[in-house]
């Protein structure tokens, strides 16, 4: 069985080109300008795409040799499945909006609903209807009792007889929480769906920067359970997520596809050593590494956009801009470990869709399971009865990586992920089950969203912003998810747009890029 150490298998693989070649500088309104993309992540192809539809040149630069970062995809079992993120929230249409766009609105699914379990120190709950990040919309809900009991229900219910200062200058997500509803809440509830999503607790989380809008429901309502659930409410009908038939990975096909069909010029393998701005022509040029054939050319473009991690941009762009970057830790290493197995038990899904794990379940060291072949009606049929996809997510904020689970070999990995996956299912699970295996692991993919953090990242990006023509996104600015991702690239990219339009003729304003 083959392991995947940190790339995905597959996704929009592309051989290198030569050498790149400089471009010329062309005089203004005589071409297109040019712009130079670096990175290949989602923000990146959604940059170039975005570019390009407004009229301009682009060239993608990748350090490694796939495209899509964390939406990604690897083979195991015969299968075909995501190795990273594997649905995207729909709170909001602009992510289902740009797969319509991309011709894959009528593979978009909703997961089974089987609902999903959260995995305490008392062993497996169901979990109960919550208003937004696990937190209750309605603390008279008596399906609270078998997660936080009888005495953390009444300590969540004194949330709505507490004065709206109690908690309203609370910097993180857990404080607030804490404040309002209890530790109960936020040990069995909020946490183990934080952790899930952000790899930290909610005590390192900016409550802005996690849920943005939550604060100022909560003073509107005068009660976090009431601002929960108005959130729940504002939700579309139906699933909170959904999927894409053959997994997310398409997305990161298809916006290839796209981009070679509108002239991008995409180059993998180029490594990023530095970047200057020459001071005659304003023009950015880019500087490799060495490669194997000694070749080092830079490449010029009139606009840049850094479509990296924050650590990147702040070794690429700092020296350009008057305020420095907020300090950013490496994101946590998170590893995903992937199981086929041939277990009939399973046919039942015993806990429906999967299971968060609480920080106090020691038991158990995975910190989230997904049972893929109960929640994707599509991973089940190509799985034929009998056969499951689990994968088990390991890597905790706030861990020391060569102490934690993601330190362990890949075959000492998966045999853990066996083990628990037996406990957090109750179904045995042995290597006599298992079909194959594969461990994907990410590093520094999830983003800071410590406080303060947004306010710093604002503060760079206005400073950044006074040179013109360059732009910086990516999840480290935007925060987690594919919505605020997407989001915050469409943002950036017109407002850069918006400029190159004042300065070029054939450039497309922002809102006519927006309808092509």
């Amino acid at each position: 069985m083959g392991h995947t150490n940190q790339a995905p298998y597959r996704t929009a693989q592309v051989s290198s080109s030569a050498a790149p070649q400089n471009a010329r500088a062309f005089t203004r309104k005589e071409k297109a300008p040019t712009a130079i993309v670096i990175g290949g992540g989602p923000s990146g192809l959604i940059s170039a795409r975005r570019l390009a539809a407004a009229g301009m040149r682009v060239t993608l630069l990748e350090q490694r040799h796939h495209l899509g970062g964390a939406v990604g995809a690897h083979e195991v079992g015969g299968l075909l499945l995501d190795s990273g993120a594997e649905s995207f929230a729909t709170r909001s249409p602009i992510v289902s909006d740009l797969v319509k766009e991309l011709g894959l609105g009528d593979q978009i699914v909703t997961p089974n609903s089987y609902g999903s379990w959260l995995y305490l120190p008392q062993g497996a709950r169901r979990t109960p209807s919550t208003g937004i990040m696990g937190i209750p919309g309605n603390v008279n809900d008596k399906s609270l009792i078998p997660v936080i009991g009888k005495n953390g229900l009444r300590r969540a219910q004194v949330d709505k007889f507490l004065p709206v200062s109690a908690g309203e200058n609370a910097k993180t997500l857990g404080e607030l929480v804490r404040i309002r509803m209890g530790q109960k809440v936020l040990d069995n509830l909020v946490a183990p769906v934080v952790s899930g999503v952000y790899s930290t607790h909610p005590d390192k989380l900016d409550v802005d920067a996690t849920i943005p809008g939550l604060r100022e429901a909560f003073r509107k309502h005068r009660s976090l359970a009431a601002a929960a659930h108005a959130f729940r409410s504002a939700a579309p009908a139906g699933s909170q997520v959904a999927g894409i038939v053959g997994g997310m990975n398409q997305l990161s096909e298809r916006l290839v596809e796209d981009l070679y069909a509108s002239g991008v010029r995409i180059v993998t393998g180029f490594d990023v050593i530095a970047v200057d701005r020459d001071e005659s022509t304003g023009q950015w040029f880019i500087i490799q590494r060495h490669t194997t054939d000694g070749e080092n050319t830079p490449l010029y473009a009139d606009y840049l956009v850094l479509a990296t991690d924050g650590p990147t941009v702040a070794r690429l762009i700092g020296p350009h801009v008057s305020t420095a970057l907020p300090a950013m830790e490496p994101g946590p290493e998170v590893a995903l470990v992937t199981l086929v197995v041939d277990a009939p038990a399973l046919d039942k899904h015993p806990r429906g869709t999967g299971l968060l794990v609480s920080e106090e379940a020691t038991a158990v060291r995975a910190k989230a399971l997904t049972h893929a072949t109960a929640k994707w009606q599509w991973v089940a049929d190509a799985a034929g009865p009998g056969r499951h996809v689990v994968r088990l997510s390991y890597g905790r904020g706030g861990e020391d990586a060569r102490f934690s689970e993601v330190a362990l070999a890949d075959e000492q990995l998966i045999t853990l992920a066996l083990r628990d996956a037996t406990r957090m299912m109750d179904v045995a699970l042995t290597r006599s089950n298992l079909v194959d295996a594969d461990v994907v692991r990410w590093r520094g993919v999830l983003p800071a969203s410590t406080p303060g953090h947004r306010d710093r990242v604002k503060e760079f990006r206005e400073r950044a912003s006074e040179l013109g023509t360059l732009s910086t996104v990516g999840s480290w600015a935007a925060g987690s998810g594919l919505v605020l991702t997407v989001k915050d690239t469409y943002e950036q990219m017109d407002r850069l747009i918006y400029h190159a339009a004042q300065d070029w003729e054939g450039v497309t304003s922002p809102k006519a890029a927006t309808a092509k």
